[in-house]
């Protein structure tokens, strides 16, 4: 069984490992500098709420981690970011457990009614995965990339009910 708990300090080390290298962690936030330290997690919550750790039910290892941002009171909505799931627990219910996660506590704790994200154009199996979790594409961004030219930021939403 999963379940989901607030981030704890202690987890941070475990998630920094989780980005296999630059261009994975690129796509969980273009603000972070590989390789991934605590401190950047910290840095980037103080402007976000609900950090989120999937773990077993025993509350062991983080197998996942994500937090909600920019929370807007008048249309009821926020973006979800920092998604990010152990390599090992990649494609498995730990995903759709962690997004589920989300959904609830901005719908519960928080009245969100539209949860919005950035996917990046490169990331394929997180695109398809967020379309068959009911998110919609309805614009873009465009990013500089890894000092590389540039790329497109796919903006997806959910009504949430």
């Amino acid at each position: 069984m999963l379940t989901y708990r607030k981030l704890a300090r202690e987890d941070l080390d475990t998630i920094c490992a989780f980005p296999a290298n630059e261009e994975e962690l690129f796509c969980v936030s273009p603000k972070f500098q590989h390789p991934l330290t605590p401190e950047q997690i910290l840095q980037v919550l103080e402007g976000r709420f609900n950090p989120t750790v999937i773990t077993r039910e025993d509350h062991s290892e983080p197998l996942a981690y994500a937090n909600l941002y920019d929370k807007d009171e008048e249309l009821h909505s926020c973006w979800l970011g920092n998604v990010i799931v152990s390599p090992e627990h990649r494609g498995t219910d730990v995903s759709s457990f962690l997004l589920e996660s989300m959904i609830g506590q901005a719908r519960n704790e928080h009245n969100i009614h539209t949860l919005k994200l950035f996917c990046h154009n490169t990331n394929t199996r997180a695109l398809i995965f967020y379309c068959r979790h009911g998110f919609i594409p309805c614009g873009y961004k465009i990013f500089p990339y890894l000092n590389q030219g540039k790329i497109v930021g796919i903006e997806m939403f959910k009504k949430l009910g």
